[in-house]
């Protein structure tokens, strides 16, 4: 019994420290945003597009878990603003490929650059790590995100 309940306060424990990181890294995130004139779901649409310079609306909505009106709205805002690109697939008038415009790419390395920001902010928690510690860390969230995922597949979620 004992050890059963060690077992859960320290999953408890971790899935705390979890949340607290998320908790202050969304602080940091939406500081972020409105000090470049974005709202959340448009940074997280610039940041989830970022890696790929290009995405289906219908991926970005995957992976960024926004609703379909959040998404659209915040796509138009972005695309007015001349960050992204937005044209309909050859063959598929219903798909949405969504690109990073050269303007968008400069913004969005002018955002992580900009002091305060979450990323020069996260960056400084890093290198307060040794690579060893930062390695390890990798690997943990890894293990975590992966058997999560596993999880979460074998209950019908995340399959669409």
């Amino acid at each position: 019994m004992g050890s059963e309940n060690q077992k859960l306060m320290r999953s408890t424990q971790l899935l705390r420290s979890f949340w607290n990181v998320q908790k202050n890294l969304m602080r940091f995130v939406q500081k972020t945003a409105v000090e470049n004139d974005l709202s959340v779901p448009q940074y997280s649409i610039l940041m989830t597009i970022a890696p790929h310079k290009e995405m289906l609306q219908k991926s970005l909505g995957e992976k960024t878990f926004l609703p379909k009106s959040t998404l659209s709205q915040a796509v138009d805002g972005l695309v007015q603003a001349g960050w992204l690109n937005r044209q309909q697939v050859e063959g598929n008038r219903r798909e949405m490929q969504l690109s990073l415009s050269e303007k968008g790419e400069a913004f969005i390395k002018t955002i992580h650059l900009q002091e305060g920001s979450i990323h020069q902010v996260f960056r400084s928690a890093v290198e307060s790590l040794t690579e060893k510690q930062c390695d390890e860390l990798l690997e943990t969230h890894q293990r975590i995100a992966a058997y999560l995922e596993a999880q979460g597949a074998g209950q019908g979620e995340g399959t669409k």
